[in-house]
């Protein structure tokens, strides 16, 4: 459905808008470039640029060109403890659109960072937000456009709130022609349970005259909850052009109904072979699937759809009645295999890489179904094989000899905690005793997605590597075990109710006392796949922010210090959380040099190679 427990570091805006506002320079001084149009990039979501001005020769020598500081916060105690920034601006027609995590649009000059307009959306949000973040916006142009006409450059955005907004790339301003005074009810249709649950937290995609969205929903509220739909809309008036529900074939025949299945991430276009691709998730709940019986097609999917008209091509599930909230979290990649072949690489939370054909859906490089455990669940029936891809990315199994810990006492508690659970690698079944969950369904590969260089054939994508653990609660107990949980379960944890189903749930990172992983680091790397040949070319560390560290560099959307998460809490410091000042800042890192200093020489931790001595 969707993912609150992602902990990744997410780019900070100071850093985008660095790269862009360089590039923009660049193109003024050389050829003109071609800007950023979509949240990918291209339409197929390869995040490549041509531009060749800054390269790994002068990469080190980059000072910023200018800062703009959106003033996200503070706007409501309790929501901005959810805000995430996580953003990427497009820049088209010579202006770079953002959005807030608030879904404020502002539109700034893209060589000097000056805002030219900003919109507020006023966001109502009554019964508080599953979700407090906005990936980005979307832009149409009118084909036949003339200077000064009114919404001629349109800017798309879906909300918290569940709206579809078109704004003047000109002004801000809404126009006026769309739906009702600029915007479209998403809410309509969808069976709304709770709202607050329903949301739009990535980019429209843009095909021709339409804008078409998915959504995203709080997980595990119950088994009914909203429909998944995606939904194409007129982009001049706001008409429903057509819908289509990727699981409406079986799910309203279940007792209670099942919902969701949702497109929560970026959908991909193929705009010349009348394609869209979209990435769904898990039918709800994730964690209990008696109600839901079958493969559960089309959840944990990518599906093509003829984009003018909604009408389904093909589908590839990559998990069967997934019961690990393992949904496709990323933009599906679209690219030319060998021989031309217009293809599409599907990463996922699992670490595995899938490369199907554009036009098919048939593996390009080798799928197998393989027998997975049973559930011993009652009234569950888990389904007995998942498709093994030829690529995986990150590790798949987390046993007791391989707990890590600070000490050697740490060590063994994760060992112990790891022994006591239901720990039988990737797709072991949610269990009464627990179920360590690994990779968990913060990835593998989340909302990041991956990024494709055409001239090497190579697919870069962030993973994480954090185990999960799951425990199924009978409804009759579920109660008791919420009231008298722990701090520590409190903190790091998340109780689920379930409401339909006989069991709640209780999920958490596994970390040890000291509020680290139990298993060892990297707990987070970039990894890069040569996709002709289905090999893994290397794999390095990149930095992770854990709930229960001491700081963190998602610690005020809209600012531009970047701590390098991973590090940041050295066994014995407390580096006090910065406020947003740039004092504040150097004194945090200052103090994790000198934390990184002592671990390096108790030899606990290495420090990074990108992190060097504040000046």
């Amino acid at each position: 459905m969707t993912n609150r427990f992602y902990y990744h570091t997410a780019g900070g805006l100071c850093c985008t808008l660095l790269v862009l506002g360089l590039i923009s320079r660049a193109g003024a001084q050389g050829k003109p470039y071609a800007g950023w149009p979509n949240y990918g990039n291209e339409g197929g979501g390869t995040r490549y640029s041509p531009a060749s001005q800054i390269d790994r020769r002068n990469v080190g020598q980059l000072k910023p060109a200018w800062t703009y500081r959106s003033g996200a916060l503070p706007h409501d105690p309790e929501l901005d403890k959810k805000a995430a920034f996580e953003a990427t601006p497009i820049l088209v027609g010579g202006k770079l659109f953002l959005s807030t995590p608030y879904d404020h649009v502002i539109a700034l000059n893209p060589e000097t960072g000056a805002k030219l307009w900003e919109f507020d959306p006023q966001l109502e949000l009554p019964y508080g937000a599953s979700e407090v973040t906005s990936r980005g916006v979307s832009a149409w142009r009118a084909p036949r456009g003339k200077a000064g006409q009114p919404c001629a450059l349109r800017i798309f955005i879906g909300t918290l709130d569940a709206r579809l907004i078109a704004l003047d790339g000109a002004t801000g301003k809404p126009c006026s022609d769309f739906g009702s005074d600029g915007e479209v009810d998403l809410t309509s249709g969808v069976r709304l349970r709770d709202p607050g649950d329903y949301q739009v937290t990535s980019a429209p995609a843009i095909f021709k005259d339409l804008v078409i969205t998915g959504s995203s929903m709080g997980d595990n509220r119950a088994v009914t909850v909203e429909r998944g739909m995606v939904r194409a809309f007129d982009v001049r008036t706001g008409t429903l052009r057509w819908t289509w529900d990727p699981i409406a074939s079986w799910a309203y025949q279940t007792t209670p109904r099942t919902g969701a299945g949702n497109a929560w991430s970026t959908i991909s276009v193929d705009a010349g072979r009348d394609l869209v691709f979209i990435p769904t998730g898990s039918a709800s709940p994730d964690y209990y699937g008696g109600i839901r019986k079958g493969d559960n097609q089309w959840a944990n999917s990518v599906v093509a759809l003829r984009a003018s008209t909604g009408e389904f091509v093909w589908g590839f599930q990559v998990v069967h009645h997934d019961l690990w909230d393992y949904d496709v979290a990323s933009q599906p990649t679209l690219f030319a295999w060998k021989d031309g072949t217009p293809a599409i690489a599907i990463t996922t939370k699992m670490g595995r890489v899938f490369v199907l054909n554009r036009l098919t859906g048939a593996p390009l490089l080798p799928v197998e179904e393989r027998p997975v455990l049973k559930s011993d669940i009652p009234g569950e029936e888990s389904w007995p094989t998942q498709p093994e891809s030829a690529i995986s990315v990150v590790p798949e199994k987390l046993r007791p000899e391989d707990a890590w810990g600070i000490k050697p006492e740490e060590r063994q508690w994760c060992a112990d905690k790891i022994k006591a659970a239901r720990s039988e690698g990737i797709f072991t079944p949610p269990s009464l005793q627990g179920t360590l969950v690994f990779p968990s369904n913060v990835g593998g590969v989340n909302w990041g997605s991956a990024a494709y260089d055409p001239q090497h054939h190579l697919l870069f994508m962030d993973t994480n590597r954090l185990p999960m653990f799951v425990k199924l609660i009978p409804r009759a107990e579920y109660d008791d075990a919420r009231k008298s949980a722990s701090d520590s379960d409190r903190l790091h944890g998340e109780f689920a109710r379930q409401v339909g189903a006989p069991y709640g749930i209780f999920r958490s990172s596994l970390l040890s006392p000291s509020g680290l992983p139990c298993n060892a680091p990297p707990w987070g790397t970039i990894a890069a796949v040569d996709l002709f040949s289905g090999v893994k070319a290397w794999d390095v560390p990149l930095g992770s922010w854990i709930p229960g560290m001491h700081t963190g560099s998602r610690w005020r959307p809209g600012h531009s210090h970047d701590l390098h998460g991973q590090w940041q809490a050295i066994p014995g410091y407390r580096c006090r959380r910065p406020r947003q000042t740039r004092h504040e800042a150097r004194r945090l890192r200052n103090c994790l040099h000198s934390a990184l200093k002592e671990s390096e020489e108790r030899n606990v931790l290495s420090a990074p190679p990108y992190l060097e001595t504040p000046k």
